[in-house]
């Protein structure tokens, strides 16, 4: 009986290492970015996500915000995304209006991935808010923007890059499911991820 449960024991903690082991190759391995900030024309939140340890307390992440608009407001990332190196991070922005998009990542990370994440972030958005990519409309929808933010990146980990399929996951279960989503209105982009929120908070 003792030799079945030391076999038992023995395999378990095998199974525990196997798994623990791959968790730790996935984490090395598989882009990641630190956070994704969009921020206002005077290096305001808008709305941000930090998935790193590298600032733990919220006056690290609004100095690090701060810094990093003041070095970049002058650039003209307006029609395509501009890359910088700052603080030993590759932050790869891009602006509409007067929002701000940033995604940082760390030195060693490939730069056009992080741009990819960018980019689907931006035109997600310019979709779900038809276009009218500005602080005032984002400020309105701003459950779509974090729902989006949890639909690109869980816990720094990419998931999702292609914007149709981000803002179409936002947009689950709309009042008319069979129209597109650039179709849709604002109030029916708003209910269906309200309704999304509302399912995933009751799990």
């Amino acid at each position: 009986m003792w030799r079945q449960l030391s076999c038992f024991v023995y395999l378990k903690l095998q199974n525990c290492f196997v798994i623990c082991y791959w968790e730790l190759l996935f984490e090395e391995f598989c882009p990641s970015v630190k956070n994704i900030l969009l921020l206002d024309s005077e290096g305001n939140r808008v709305a941000v996500k930090y998935y790193s340890d590298d600032w733990q307390t919220n006056s690290s992440k609004e100095a690090f915000e701060k810094a990093v608009f003041t070095k970049t407001q002058k650039t003209n990332a307006r029609a395509e995304a501009e890359i910088t190196m700052f603080e030993n991070n590759v932050v790869v922005y891009k602006f509409s209006q007067d929002l701000h998009f940033f995604v940082t990542g760390g030195d060693d990370e490939n730069e056009l991935i992080i741009s990819t994440v960018l980019q689907g972030f931006f035109d997600a958005i310019g979709l779900l808010l038809r276009g009218n990519v500005d602080k005032k409309e984002a400020l309105e929808n701003l459950d779509l923007i974090l729902l989006c933010l949890d639909e690109i990146v869980d816990g720094g980990i990419i998931l999702e890059t292609d914007a149709n399929v981000i803002a179409g996951k936002v947009a689950t279960h709309s009042i008319d499911s069979g129209a597109p989503l650039s179709e849709q209105t604002i109030s029916q982009a708003l209910a269906t991820a309200r309704e999304h929120l509302t399912r995933s908070l009751l799990k």
